[in-house]
C-alpha cells in the first residue's frame, strides 16, 4: 500500500517564513550600522592624520579673526567715546532719533563730514562788530516788542549763519550742521526757533518769548565769537 505524502508537509509554514525573514532583514540593518560605524572611523582617523600645516593655517586664521573683532571693538570704543565728548547732548538725541547708538552714530559721523564740505569760515573783525550792533539793536526792542524782536533773532541768526558758510534753506539741516560745532546751543536754537513759528499762530507766551531770546543770544553768541570784553546785556 502506497502512502501518500502531501507535499505541504515538506513546506516550511508561514511562521518560519517570517522568522527567517525578520533575522535577514536585522542582518542587513547590522550590516549598515557596521558600514556607517566604519565609515566614521576611518573619518575621525584621517582627521587625526591631519597635515599640520593645515592645523597651523586653521590656528592662525582663528587668530587673525579673534585679533580682528577686537581691533572693530576697541574702534568702535573709541569712536563711541569721540562723537559723545563731541556732541554731548545731541548724542544722546541722536540715538532716540534713530534707535540704536549704531545707526545714531554714523548720522553723526555724515554730518561732520557734510560741514567738513561746507568750508565754514569765521567772521572778520568788520563782520563781527556789524553783527554785534545788529544784536543789541534786536536785543534793545524785546521789552517793546517782544514778538518782533523774537522774529529778528531768527533772522539775524539765520542771515549770521549764512554768512559764515552755513546752508539755511531747510531749519532741520541747518541745526544739524551748526550742531558739528556748535553742540551745546542747537537745542536751545531749535527750541528758540519753534517758539518764533508760534508766533505765527499766536501761541506763543511772554516767558516762552523771553526764554526763546536768552537762547538765541547763546547761539548768536557762539557763532559770532563775541569777544570777552564785550558786555552782555543781559534780557528784560
Amino acid at each position: 500500500m502506497v502512502e501518500v505524502v502531501n507535499s505541504d508537509q515538506h513546506l516550511p509554514d508561514c511562521g518560519s517564513i517570517l522568522v527567517i525573514h525578520e533575522v535577514m532583514h536585522g542582518c542587513g540593518r547590522l550590516h549598515e550600522q557596521i558600514s556607517f560605524y566604519g565609515h566614521s572611523l576611518e573619518v575621525l582617523m584621517n582627521l587625526n592624520l591631519l597635515d599640520p600645516k593645515l592645523i597651523v593655517i586653521a590656528v592662525g586664521a582663528i587668530l587673525i579673526i579673534a585679533v580682528l573683532i577686537r581691533m572693530y571693538v576697541q574702534k568702535r570704543r573709541r569712536t563711541t567715546t569721540g562723537l559723545r565728548q563731541r556732541f554731548g547732548p545731541e548724542y544722546q538725541r541722536a540715538v532716540l532719533q534713530n534707535g540704536s547708538e549704531l545707526k545714531a552714530e554714523a548720522k553723526l559721523a555724515d554730518r561732520v563730514e557734510r560741514v567738513q564740505r561746507l568750508h565754514i569760515r569765521e567772521l572778520d573783525p568788520m563782520e563781527r562788530e556789524r553783527f554785534t550792533k545788529q544784536w543789541e539793536s534786536v536785543q534793545s526792542r524785546f521789552v517793546d516788542s517782544p514778538k518782533g524782536a523774537v522774529i529778528e533773532a531768527d533772522d539775524l541768526v539765520s542771515s549770521l549763519m549764512k554768512t559764515r558758510g552755513y546752508p539755511v534753506a531747510d531749519f532741520e539741516q541747518r541745526a544739524a550742521d551748526v550742531s558739528v560745532d556748535h553742540p551745546r546751543v542747537v537745542e536751545n536754537y531749535r527750541f528758540a526757533h519753534d517758539i518764533a513759528l508760534r508766533i505765527g499762530r499766536d501761541e506763543a507766551t511772554t516767558e516762552g518769548l523771553r526764554t526763546a531770546m536768552i537762547h538765541y543770544r547763546s547761539l548768536f553768541e557762539d557763532l559770532v565769537h563775541v569777544p570777552s570784553t564785550i558786555d552782555k546785556k543781559e534780557v528784560a
